[in-house]
C-alpha cells in the first residue's frame, strides 16, 4: 500500500516559501509517498496572495480546499488510518490556539483533533513560537516585523505538551519527519 501524508496549509504567510520548497524536496526524496495538500479557506487566500497556488498544483495535483469543518472529510479519512501522519505548515497562531483548546470548528483543528483520537500522529509548525519580535518575508519581498505575543506563544508551549502532537520549530524538521517514517 502506497503511504500517505496529510499536509495542511493555514492563513500564516510566514516561511510559507520555505515550506512549500521544503515540501517539493521532499516528494522528490520520497517518490513513493503521496503527500495530499489540504487548505484552509485562509490558507488559500494566503497562497494567492504570495502567488504560489499554480506552483502548488503543479507539484501536488489537486488542492482540497475547506468548504466547512467536515468537507472535505479528512477528518474521517484520518480516523480510517488512511494517513501515516498530519502535517500542519506553517500553522497560523489561529490554528494553534483552536487545537490547543480543542476547537474543532474548521478542517484544520477538527482534522488534527480526529487524527489525535485516532492515535495518527499530528506535527504542527508553528508561525509564533516564542514571544517577542520576528522578521517575515513579504511577496514583494520587503521584510515585515511581527510581535509574537505572549497569549500565541503560550499557545504553542499548550500545543507542544499533548500528547500525539510534536511542534516543529523550523521547516527543515519537516525533512527529519519524513525520514524517520520513510
Amino acid at each position: 500500500m502506497r503511504r500517505r501524508v496529510a499536509w495542511c496549509i493555514t492563513g500564516s504567510g510566514d516561511r510559507i516559501e520555505e515550506v512549500v520548497g521544503v515540501m517539493e524536496r521532499i516528494t522528490r526524496r520520497f517518490p513513493d509517498v503521496d503527500v495530499r495538500v489540504y487548505l484552509s479557506k485562509a490558507g488559500e487566500q494566503v497562497l494567492k496572495y504570495y502567488r504560489l497556488v499554480e506552483r502548488l498544483k503543479n507539484s501536488f495535483g489537486t488542492l482540497r480546499v475547506e468548504r466547512n469543518s467536515n468537507s472535505p472529510f479528512l477528518a474521517g479519512e484520518l480516523q480510517l488510518g488512511k494517513f501515516d501522519f498530519l502535517l500542519i505548515a506553517p500553522a497560523s497562531s489561529n490554528t494553534v490556539a483552536k487545537i490547543a483548546h480543542g476547537i474543532a470548528d474548521s478542517l484544520v483543528s477538527n482534522s488534527a483533533i480526529m487524527a489525535l483520537k485516532a492515535f495518527i500522529p499530528v506535527y504542527v509548525l508553528p508561525s509564533d513560537l516564542e514571544e517577542g519580535i520576528t522578521e517575515t518575508i513579504l511577496p514583494d519581498g520587503r521584510i515585515m516585523k511581527l510581535r509574537i505575543r505572549k497569549e500565541d506563544a503560550e499557545n504553542t508551549r499548550r500545543l507542544s505538551e499533548i500528547e500525539g502532537i510534536t511542534v516543529l520549530r523550523n521547516p527543515e524538521e519537516i525533512e527529519r519527519v519524513f525520514e524517520n517514517y520513510f
